[in-house]
Formats: structure tokens, sequence, C-alpha cells
């Protein structure tokens, strides 16, 4: 049932940017929908805050043309929910869950489910325990993403993020799982170019046709861009436990919807925290982040990887600080590999997967995965410390070793970290990790065991 408010008595009191404040309106409650009829216009919103006698309302929409005088507010009595349904695959939606692709309207629905999900009985989840392929080498060898794991990117302004996005979501896939696989995005505050990049490179790929594509635009409202990863993590919950799929949800940019969490703060004269970001924004945060994982008797699984711009490359910014806080390790871009033309410019350095151990290993990847990760993490880490020696001693005050780690170096960025926009699978991966450590002398292979070097490394180098 519909409960018809008309503004009078009980006036709008004020619009603040993406908030209209309603004085005395009978039975309205936390998260309930509204509908706004203001000087013509059809608008609609979300009940945000009841304090006092005050209803504090968020428009999807924009709030130009809302005044006292000419307002009238319906209680829809429902909360936002989402329609789910296998209908949904291969769809592009907006920020609010309505077709874009031109498509028509969603066919058939199985469900209707709240966007801020259901609750989780903590006891219920289960370990994350598969590998994830990605299809980049230095996050599938080094940085191994999980199943079930939420592993965010922190990517500088102008560093190709966006293209990143694309290469995961066109060539992730669970190898060893039995379940069905497939990609929810989630797109907030992009530009209209990056929104057309992305339709097409996902279209172009055939990946549209395994996902559900959610794009929230710069030009839309910052009360929707709130709303856009909970209606895909909503979609992906029921794709995850309803159907057994393994889903991925891949989320740019969550700076962007931090800034509009200032944005609404700021509208409501809220006492600001680090850098005018809300106090609440870690809590907000972990209400999204944490939908990720796996249920115990359940074959379905979500796994997130969130995309952070870092304001001038400064991995303190309180949404880069507070997200490396929630999730289970970073993949870090690197401004001076982009420099020299190293594409994914990921620097392994920095980056870390917590719950890389939990897959990989024997009967998942390779046996000796974890001491060959190790070995190219120490002997970059060393090749780079030769490098900031030479700048000091010259070539000629380098010992024979430090040369070698100073070949190493280069080969690893030139053959490993580059692979340019193409996909390598687990073998391919793994045959550029051997052939650049093959580079080295036997003893300086401290953390590979003499049986894999000439196994692995010796057997490399000859094809």
């Amino acid at each position: 049932m519909t409960t018809l408010y008309r503004e009078g008595s009980r006036a709008v009191r004020g619009v603040s940017g993406p908030l209209i404040f309603v004085e005395n309106v009978p039975g309205a409650g936390f998260g309930e929908l509204v509908s706004i009829e203001a000087d013509g216009h059809r608008l609609s919103g979300q009940i945000l805050d009841v304090e006092e006698g005050l209803c504090i309302i968020q428009v999807f929409e924009d709030t130009i043309g809302v005044r006292s005088g000419k307002t009238t507010v319906w209680l829809e009595k429902d909360i936002a929910k989402i329609p789910v349904g296998r209908s949904l695959l291969g769809r592009i939606l907006n920020g609010r869950g309505k077709p874009i692709d031109g498509l028509g309207e969603i066919g058939y629905v199985e469900d209707e489910l709240p966007v801020h999900g259901l609750p989780l009985n903590p006891v219920k989840r289960s370990s994350p325990n598969a590998f994830v392929q990605t299809g980049i080498s230095s996050i599938d060898i080094m940085n191994t993403l999980v199943r079930g794991q939420k592993l965010p990117i922190f990517s500088g302004s102008g560093l190709p993020a966006g293209q990143i996005t694309a290469q995961i979501v066109n060539n992730a896939t669970v190898p060893s799982a039995a379940s069905k696989f497939l990609v929810v995005f989630a797109a907030m505050g992009i530009t209209s170019r990056e929104a057309d990049f992305f339709v097409d490179a996902f279209s172009s790929s055939g990946a549209v046709d395994h996902g559900v594509f959610f794009i929230n635009t710069a030009g839309e409202s910052a009360v929707e861009r709130i709303l856009t990863p909970r209606l895909a993590l909503t979609a992906a919950e029921y794709f995850a436990y309803n159907l057994g799929y393994d889903v991925l949800v891949v989320m740019t940019d969550m700076l962007y919807y931090c800034e509009s969490l200032r944005e609404i703060g700021a509208a409501r004269e809220e006492v600001p925290g680090r850098r005018g970001f809300p106090g609440y924004m870690y809590s907000d945060l972990a209400s999204i982040y944490e939908r990720a994982g796996c249920v115990s008797g359940r074959p379905g699984s979500i796994t997130q990887i969130p995309i952070i711009t870092m304001p001038d490359d400064d991995m303190t910014h309180p949404v880069v600080d507070l997200s490396g806080y929630i999730t289970e390790g970073q993949i870090v871009l690197d401004r001076s590999l982009a420099d020299r033309g190293v594409y994914p410019p990921i620097n392994v350095l920095p980056s870390l997967s917590r719950l890389m151990n939990k897959g990989i290993g024997k009967n998942k990847t390779t046996e000796e995965h974890r001491a060959l990760a190790d070995q190219l993490y120490a002997s970059y880490a060393r090749a780079k410390e030769v490098e900031r020696l030479r700048l000091i001693v010259g070539d000629d005050g380098l010992t024979n070793d430090e040369r070698q780690f100073l070949k190493f170096g280069a080969v690893f960025e030139k053959n490993f970290l580059h692979q340019g926009e193409g996909s390598r699978n687990l073998e391919e991966s793994l045959q550029a990790s051997w052939q650049c450590l093959f580079t080295l002398p036997d003893e300086l292979l401290f953390k590979l065991p003499p049986s894999v070097i000439r196994q692995k490394i010796r057997k490399a180098a000859s094809q």
C-alpha cells in the first residue's frame, strides 16, 4: 500500500545537494523508498534518516525544482530491492538496476532481494581455498587471488586501471572449480568515455554474455552511486548462493563511491573525519567488502576486486588506508613502471595477497608455487637495491653477483611483468617465471630446492 503525504503544514524544510528535509512525515522508516513529485517532475528517493520529526530523504535524481510549496512525497512502504533471475545475465544496467543496453526490460524475474543483503552467520563462512586465474602473471604467480577473497587494486591517477579491470573481467576464471563462473561488474562515477570503453571492451570479447554489468556515470546522482555496489553484490549473492556460481565482483572506482559518501555527509552537516570523509566510512566500506566469501554447504562464492584510485599516489589516503585494513592484501600499480612502458605496471614489491597460500600448491596450482614466488620476490627486491647502489658506486663498484641481479631485474620487467593486453594461463605464467630465473646462477636461487632448479629452470631454458 502507498501512503500519500502532501506537503503543507508538515513542510519541506529545505534542500541540500542530493538531500531534501521534510517535517513530520507520519510512519516514515529508515531505508524506505519514496516517490516525489516536484514542480511537475516525478523523482524517487530513499529515507536516509528520521530524527526528531525530521525526515531526511536522499534523492536518486537531480534535486533541481524541489522546493517548498510545490512538492508531494509518497511513502512506498518498501525498501530498495533488485529483481533477480537468470535473465540478468548479459545485461547492462544503470546504478539503480534499470536496463540501459537497449534490450528492453529484464525478462523473467525469479525473486526480488533487498540491496543491503541478508545477514550471514559468521560460523557458516568457510575458508577460501581455490585459485582464481586472472590471466595476469604478476597476480597469478606472485599475488594469487583466491576464491572468496577481497583483493583491491590501488592505482594512481592516469594509470591504466581501467584497461587492467577490463582485462581481468574478460579473462578471469576458476580452473579447478566444478561450479559455474561469472563476473559482476560495477562502475561508479566514471566518465561517459570510460563507460563506452568498458561496454566496447566487454562486447568485443564476449564477456558481456557471461556477466551482469552496472554502470553509474559521473553525471548521475551521488545517491545512485551509493546504491550501485549494493545492487551488484545482491545480484552476485543470488547467483552465488542460489544458483551455485563462483562470482567475481569487480568494482571501480571506490574512491568515487567514498566521495559520494562525503558529499552526502556534508549535505547533512555531519562532523567530518579525516580529509572531510565521514567518520562511519570504515563501517560503510566494511558492509560492502565483507559480502565476499564462501558459505559452508553451498557451492558458490563471491570474490571481490575493488579498484581504488590513490590521489597523488598516496597510499595513506583514508579510502586506500581503510580499504587495506578491511581487505586481504593489495595490488599496487606503479607510475615508474608505466613510464617505462611496462604493462600491466604492477609493482610486486608492495603488493600482497594475504590468502595466497590457501589457493596454491599441490593439486591447486603447482607444488613449488610458494618457493617460486618467494624466489622471484627476493631476486627482484635485490635487483632494485642494486639499482640504487649503482647510482652511488657506479658500474665498476658492483660485484659479479650484483650485476647478475641487475640483469635479472631487466629480464623480469621485460618478460614477466610486461605481458601486454593478452592473457596468460597458469602454465604460460609459470614458464615465464622459470625463464627469468634462468638468468641467475644456481647459488643465487637460495629459495628453491636443487631438484626444482634442475627440473624446471634448466628445462625452461632449453625450450
